[in-house]
């Protein structure tokens, strides 16, 4: 397919939508992706702003210093910030957004796969109960009762104008959110701590995700942020033999 790699500026993190932009990018200049890291906070999807809780609760974890970014993706609640990789791909296909969707999936399953090979570690897409925002196209460690969650996967769908003309077409933006060195416990505390605060009934099991930095004598031969950064590249190499 070929992606162009869009450049982050500074190399800095960003806001939680900045990857919104490829839309209208892959309509104007055709495949394009972005290896990416955020600011710190919550982000969620537009249904939780059904409870009448959702404006306090997102007032409380802005003090706090987890300000909650509404997405127009589907799925539940994710953190972001230190430790946590972001890979977004926005391509226009032809046809029903429905009868695509599974293989964006796999695509960007499999571009992580590859690139986690290169640390020894072997994954998968499938769902993991108990973990936040759990979905069939997850990227996990472990099978049965011992899979854990390492990355999570959504998408946003659009139709735009084709290279600045009249024609129109889907274009699909699939994004990631890698767990590469985080506080497992920690993260999934703050997400509870949120969902209860909105009176919901969902809560999530902090075993049941994994930070990638601790899976293995090769991943933790690295330092946190450095295999965050190794992890980024290889990334890159593998958009890059696409």
């Amino acid at each position: 397919m070929g992606f162009r790699l869009l450049p982050v500026p500074g190399g800095l993190p960003q806001t939680a939508k900045f990857d919104e932009a490829l839309i209208g990018l892959a309509a104007l200049q055709g495949p394009t992706a972005a290896v990416w890291q955020a600011t710190q906070g919550l982000v969620v999807p537009r249904t939780y702003q059904r409870f009448e809780a959702f404006p306090h609760a997102c007032e409380v974890f802005a003090r706090d210093g987890w300000p909650v970014t509404v997405r127009q993706s589907g799925g539940g609640i994710v953190p972001q910030g230190d430790g946590i990789i972001n890979l977004s791909l926005a391509y226009v296909v032809e046809g029903k957004p429905l009868d695509h969707s599974d293989a964006a999936y796999l695509l960007i399953c499999r571009i992580i796969a590859q690139a986690l090979h290169r640390f020894g570690i072997d994954s998968h897409p499938q769902a993991v109960e108990g973990s936040f925002c759990d979905g069939r196209y997850n990227l996990a460690v472990g099978s049965g009762d011992f899979a854990r969650k390492i990355a999570g996967t959504a998408q946003l769908w659009r139709r735009q104008s084709i290279g600045g003309g009249r024609d129109t077409a889907q274009v699909v933006l699939v994004h990631a959110l890698i767990l590469a060195a985080i506080d497992a416990p920690g993260v999934t505390a703050r997400a509870n701590r949120f969902e209860a605060m909105l009176g919901s009934t969902r809560h999530y099991a902090g075993h049941r995700i994994a930070s990638l930095h601790d899976i293995s004598a090769a991943t933790r031969a690295y330092a946190p942020k450095a295999f965050a950064l190794a992890l980024q590249s290889a990334l890159e190499t593998e958009l890059g033999a696409i």
